[in-house]
């Protein structure tokens, strides 16, 4: 029988990765969620997993268990399974912000703990998740962790903790940057004369198409912007207006300053 995985909180990132478990194959019998909010455990129930009202109950016999709840209760939650925990569990965590050295102190046990840095695309099975593991997860752990969230996207490993508020910069916040381009984009195309629905129907294919080029390519963005752009041509007027507004400048800033937001949420919750 395949390993127990308990989920802690029944949200939509829980519901996509249950589904996207089962979509893989996973027992459904082998899968527990908890959350004390009844449409929410409902919701759950119509996959066909099992769901109960009690943290305690959900983790019991688990082999992993996945924290996805709110980062503001995540102290709360770990706390409150006190003697419920086992050290050959592993934790993960999906809580955007709280450090694993927050979550270790606030476990009753010494823990394998794995945190995670998903994004929203997630919950259409076209996510891309950074793990961090912690020095006690071990080989068996690792592969179970990946292949829980592998369930909802793309998985990548990082080394280092800090790499984190870099990948929150990037991905986690990252599909925003692009709806802004997208709202940008739909209204102009509007302004100029297009009708709503032509003008989101336009770019929001544009963008797929672009992302999908961008990821089948072996040319990079940059190079692949430049095939686009013939000299004297209206791309290239449009690029030009981009860099002297400092385009470029702007969004690596933004880029920058989503991180150091995510540095100081992580050293808020340290201090807990």
């Amino acid at each position: 029988m395949a390993d127990k995985i308990a989920f802690i909180g029944a949200g939509n990132m829980a519901k996509s990765l249950v589904g996207g478990l089962l979509r893989h194959g996973y027992p459904a019998a082998s899968i527990v969620a908890a959350d004390p909010d009844a449409s929410q455990r409902a919701g759950m129930a119509a996959l066909g997993v099992t769901v109960v009202d009690s943290n305690a109950h959900a983790i019991d016999e688990a082999a992993s268990i996945v924290l996805a709840v709110k980062p503001q209760l995540m102290r709360s939650v770990v706390q409150d399974l006190k003697g419920a925990l086992s050290v050959d569990q592993l934790l993960i965590s999906i809580a955007a912000g709280v450090p694993s050295a927050a979550i270790a102190r606030w476990s009753p046990k010494s823990i394998g703990i794995v945190r995670c840095m998903p994004n929203t695309p997630a919950l259409y099975g076209a996510g891309v998740t950074a793990l961090f593991a912690n020095e006690r997860v071990t080989a068996r752990q690792t592969a179970a962790a990946e292949s829980i969230l592998a369930a909802a996207g793309h998985v990548i490993w990082v080394e280092r903790e800090s790499a984190i508020d870099a990948v929150t910069a990037v991905s986690g916040s990252g599909p925003a940057y692009f709806f802004y381009l997208m709202e940008a984009m739909i209204d102009a195309g509007i302004a100029l004369g297009l009708d709503a629905e032509t003008a989101r129907t336009l770019t929001l294919k544009t963008a797929y198409g672009a992302a999908v080029m961008a990821n089948e390519s072996t040319n990079t963005p940059a190079e692949l912007r430049r095939n686009v752009t013939s000299p004297g041509g209206t791309t290239e007027r449009a690029i030009s207006v981009l860099d002297g507004g400092q385009g470029k400048p702007l969004i690596e800033r933004a880029v920058r300053e989503a991180a150091q937001r995510s540095v100081e949420l992580a050293k808020e919750f340290a201090t807990q």
